[in-house]
């Protein structure tokens, strides 16, 4: 398919609390368009305060996909992902509406900007169970270390916190003996990308984080877990390794104060907004970076009609 024949794709990207959401859906209304969330936090049903997830009267006049699509017993790999991402997309395209890929997880955004081939392989149980089992021994960080050596690339991408992913990065290395991040082949992209970065001042970022924090405190972040923990899920699924999530279940736990839960929780989405610029590169020509202002949903309007023919 010729560049000029592949349909428009608006993908809205940017670091935690920058304010994406918002924006996403004025720009929706403005240009008759539906969103695709990229985020791996919103998959989940009942995690909502502590994802910043889009309340039901933000999402009534705009259809969204890939949000409450998944019990957090159920984990998604990057290829489920791709593959209802590329079917939400379609879909919205059909009923000639414009689709809009919005969230910061930098891997599912790539996966669809760079056509990624992921190439099926099926978990290996026995495998998984042993390199958990040594994660134990020599702990979280110890593992990604391991990983390191290994797979420069692949640790580079996933914190080390983040120990179900690690897992399964060196699972796939043990199983195929090639490096995880050279089993995901670039192809071109299905569509004609558009991609629109918001940024803001570093300092202010970590006041709205600091904010943000404190008003899903007041929203009640921690009954929502004890909530999900009174419906039978237990406190070590690995979807509960989230932010927010991981740090209120050991405060739940008794391991450490409430105090110390928030303290960790802005601490650790200030480490993850850095990580998260390993994805969205300031230097990155692909994408046109808007600083938040005043007038952003109207400059990101203009360039969205600007840049797209017939919007």
């Amino acid at each position: 398919m010729s560049e000029e024949k592949k349909l428009p794709l608006v993908i809205i990207l940017g670091p935690t609390a920058v304010g994406k959401t918002s924006v996403s859906i004025t720009l929706a209304k403005r240009l008759d368009g539906e969103i695709v969330s990229a985020d791996s936090r919103l998959l989940y049903r009942g995690m909502d305060i502590g994802t910043a997830k889009p309340t039901l009267a933000e999402m009534q006049d705009i259809p969204h996909h890939l949000v409450d699509v998944a019990d957090p017993v159920e984990v998604w790999s990057l290829a489920i992902f791709q593959r209802e991402a590329y079917r939400a997309i379609d879909g919205i395209h059909a009923k000639g509406r414009l689709p809009f890929l919005v969230g910061g997880t930098g891997q599912y955004i790539r996966s669809i900007v760079e056509g990624w081939h992921i190439p099926p392989q099926e978990p290996d149980l026995a495998l998984r169970d042993a390199i958990t089992t040594w994660a134990e021994e020599i702990g979280a960080e110890g593992l990604h270390k391991r990983l390191e050596r290994l797979d420069p690339p692949a640790a580079s991408k996933i914190d080390y916190r983040n120990l179900r992913r690690t897992v399964r990065a060196l699972e796939v290395i043990f199983k195929t003996g090639e490096r995880f991040s050279d089993l995901r082949q670039k192809r071109s992209c299905r569509y004609n990308p558009l991609i629109l970065g918001i940024d803001r001042p570093r300092d202010v970022l970590y006041e709205r984080i600091d904010r943000r924090v404190e008003q899903m405190l007041d929203q009640g972040l921690v009954a929502e877990v004890q909530g999900l923990f009174d419906a039978g899920y237990a406190p070590d699924l690995p979807t509960f390794s989230a932010i927010g999530y991981a740090e209120i279940i050991r405060y739940l736990q008794g391991e450490i104060s409430l105090e110390e839960a928030v303290a960790l929780i802005k601490r650790n989405t200030r480490i993850f907004v850095r990580r998260q610029a390993n994805w969205f590169k300031s230097d990155d020509e692909r994408i046109t970076w808007f600083t938040a202002s005043p007038h952003l949903e109207a400059e990101m309007e203009s360039f969205i009609r600007k840049n797209l023919d017939g919007i």
